[in-house]
């Protein structure tokens, strides 16, 4: 009996045989897609991708699903990247897609217009979301590919026009398969970031392959949960993106986004000096209707009145100071006369006085003695300031208070 082997070792034989053949192992597969299923709990998609002629079971694993810049519809063309094998289990021969994008005009904008009908139904892009940019504003956030010419020509303008706003760059790819994950992490990098006051995503022109990472709704989302105002300017004029639609304002080219996002300083000087002239203007005006005013209600009855209160007020000021400096006088010559007569007083009480008038001092024994220690019929020597003599004291008085002998 010959030998044999079980289906699981047949299966896996084919996948080792599979394995082995390079072609099979990086393929580009073009077909329309039929059977789209996207799994509710896993995230992985299943598919059949087919042609006018065969077919192929497909599966993308939710991994790369998810990175998918556009929502794959049932009968829409497109490429996929990947390699194909033999699932095991069933034995059968699949794709396994790595990555997969819109194959042809028709696809590319079926995927467009489906993404844009379906956003606008949930509101993203109502006209009332939409915030005004700020109008000075002191720094801008900017995604973009740090080489890229968008970059330059943002710097450029914005250099000329108001120079004394700060560029914060976020350094993103803006095609390939990272871009949309670096696209959206610029975003919310600068949106979490305190400085930037406005964020504007740009990139340079490019044929409608290299822009579509823009149609992306992880994009398109991040754009619309952003908490500052954004500005989209993907491309040249003619091109339209989904993130066109979601932002608070779009531009129609980078350097045009840089002039809508900051005053331009020459306007803003020429506006100054017009408010200057007209504040001036304003003043001139004011002073000449109020000198008119004081002009016409001088010779009026008004100032008449209020002329003459002024006099009357004047003529009592007068009187009142007349009264003033005359009490003045009075007191002064009052206090005068009240000096004089202490002064005189002092001078009758002035001790050297008394003495210029002559002095007498009673001696005994040529010793000079108090009077209050004389006895009667003691023979003392007075002495004046002139001459001296010799006398018998009959009676001793003793002097009063201030009394002079």
């Amino acid at each position: 009996m010959a030998d044999f082997i079980k289906v699981t070792d047949l299966n896996r034989l084919a996948k080792q045989v599979l394995a082995q053949c390079d072609p099979l192992n990086d393929v580009i597969v073009c077909g329309e897609i039929s059977g789209f299923v996207r799994h509710y709990k896993s995230g992985h998609i299943y598919f059949t991708l087919k042609d006018e002629n065969a077919g192929v079971k497909a599966v993308m694993f939710r991994s790369q699903a998810r990175l998918l810049p556009f929502e794959p519809q049932n009968g829409m063309q497109v490429l996929v990247y990947g390699h194909a094998t033999i699932y095991e289990r069933d034995g059968s021969f699949q794709l396994y897609a790595d990555y997969m994008r819109p194959f042809g005009a028709g696809a590319a904008q079926m995927a467009f217009d489906a993404l844009r009908k379906k956003l606008e139904a949930e509101g993203l892009f109502a006209p009332e979301r939409k915030r005004p940019l700020p109008a000075v504003p002191r720094c801008i956030g900017v995604v973009t590919s740090k080489t890229g010419a968008a970059w330059q020509d943002v710097q450029n303008v914005i250099a000329r026009r108001w120079p004394g706003v700060q560029l914060l760059l976020a350094p993103v790819n803006v095609q390939g398969v990272e871009a949309e994950r670096s696209i959206v992490a610029g975003i919310r990098a600068l949106d979490n970031d305190p400085r930037p006051e406005l964020i504007l995503v740009t990139r340079g022109g490019g044929s409608k392959e290299d822009l579509w990472i823009f149609n992306s709704e992880r994009i398109a989302r991040a754009a619309a949960a952003c908490r500052k105002p954004l500005v989209s300017a993907v491309g040249h004029e003619i091109d339209t993106t989904i993130l066109d639609y979601v932002a608070d304002l779009r531009a129609p080219t980078p350097s045009a986004a840089a002039e809508l996002c900051v005053p331009d300083r020459r306007e803003m000087q020429r506006k100054i000096f017009i408010l200057q002239q007209n504040i001036q203007n304003n003043i001139q005006n004011r002073c000449r209707v109020c000198y008119n005013k004081v002009e016409s209600l001088s010779t009026g009855q008004a100032m008449q009145r209020t002329r003459q209160a002024v006099q009357r007020r004047a003529q009592s000021l007068a009187a009142v100071s007349d009264a003033v400096q005359a009490q003045s006088r009075r007191r002064i010559t009052t206090a005068q006369a009240q000096l004089q007569s202490a002064a005189a007083l002092a001078a009758s009480l002035n001790p050297y006085g008394v003495l210029a008038r002559g002095y007498t001092v009673a001696s005994v024994g040529g010793a000079v003695t108090p009077v209050e220690h004389l006895a009667p019929g003691q023979t003392v020597t007075l002495r004046g300031d002139k001459a001296e003599a010799d006398c018998t004291v009959l009676t001793v008085r003793k002097p009063e208070r201030n009394a002079t002998l």
